[in-house]
């Protein structure tokens, strides 16, 4: 091989190289001084800008788990992608050919070292494709912290109550578009509540719905419509009663990803989590943003 083509080979491997995104080993993070928190932009009340400044309670847990590592937080915004898969791909694990780092334009941006808000759920975390590959081998869910579930607010000036989904049929209801709630309300009892179902682009939207008058109720997870009832009150909302017959998973618990070779910064920030659900200190940080907070099911069983 020629010099000349020696050096062309150097210098595509190098750009190569240059290109490649990577998260970080527990040594990494704590020799470097700062810890890169995956969150999701634009996702209140979990994550989310507000005077120019991150806020949310994944943020707040971001910076607690930064704290007691000794380490600076830092936020790694995540735009969604179409699957959790692609954005466990994109932000934990391998990155995005996008996404690049604005120092250096050659390079992909670091990913993130622990990603937040994904489902602690064991049929998710081992699921396979067609092949029997698993999807999900090149990340580690760990450190449930939450319990999430579906909730129903409405206008009581427009409606007596809600205790069933049927009543939907007769009035008109905003969801989050493509949402499972979305789905349900216009397949469930045989499509009847279909034309009464109102699709916006998130849940805040919906509510403005609601605001509006274009909608009486809306439909999403518990934590965001509490976010809602607490930032723009309405003495006139309330919370429904109702259950979902025929929806499938109607609770789960949120935790937390990281690249799985990196198991030791997993136990460390784990650790963390664990003392803060344990002590009531997890509690306190969703009742700063109106939230009423529920323990996941492995903390349930551990004390029936």
């Amino acid at each position: 091989m020629s010099n000349k083509r020696l050096s062309v080979g150097l210098l595509v491997c190098a750009s190569l190289l240059s290109s490649l995104a990577h998260s970080r080993s527990y040594d990494d993070v704590i020799s470097s001084g700062y810890i890169n928190i995956g969150v999701y932009r634009d996702f209140p009340p979990f994550s989310f800008e507000k005077d120019g400044q991150p806020a949310g309670v994944d943020i707040e847990i971001g910076k607690k788990i930064a704290e007691e590592l000794g380490v600076k937080f830092k936020v790694h915004w995540i735009t969604p992608d179409e699957n959790l898969e692609d954005d466990l791909r994109n932000n934990v694990w391998k990155g995005h050919y996008l996404d690049k780092d604005e120092e250096n334009p050659m390079a992909l941006k670091n990913l993130a070292d622990v990603m937040m808000r994904v489902p602690y759920d064991r049929e998710f975390s081992y699921m396979r494709d067609s092949t029997g590959a698993m999807i999900n081998e090149q990340v580690v869910m760990f450190g449930p912290y939450q319990s999430e579930s579906w909730q129903v607010a409405y206008d009581s000036r427009k409606m007596k109550h809600v205790t069933t989904v049927a009543v939907f049929q007769y009035h008109p209801i905003g969801v989050e578009i493509d949402s499972l709630p979305a789905f349900y309300l216009t397949s469930a009892n045989g499509g009847r509540m279909r034309e009464k179902t109102h699709h916006y682009v998130n849940a805040t939207a919906a509510y403005e719905g609601l605001e509006k008058g274009e909608v009486s109720a809306v439909m999403a997870m518990r934590s965001e419509v509490d976010w809602l009832l607490f930032s723009r009150p309405n003495e006139a909302y309330k919370l429904g009663e109702n259950s979902y017959p025929a929806m499938g998973k109607q609770q789960w618990d949120i935790g937390m990803a990281i690249q799985h070779s990196y198991r030791q910064l997993g136990y460390a920030v784990e650790d963390v989590v664990d003392k803060m659900v344990r002590s009531g200190q997890m509690e306190e940080v969703f009742k700063q943003y109106g939230l009423r907070y529920e323990k996941p099911a492995f903390y349930k069983e551990l004390n029936p």
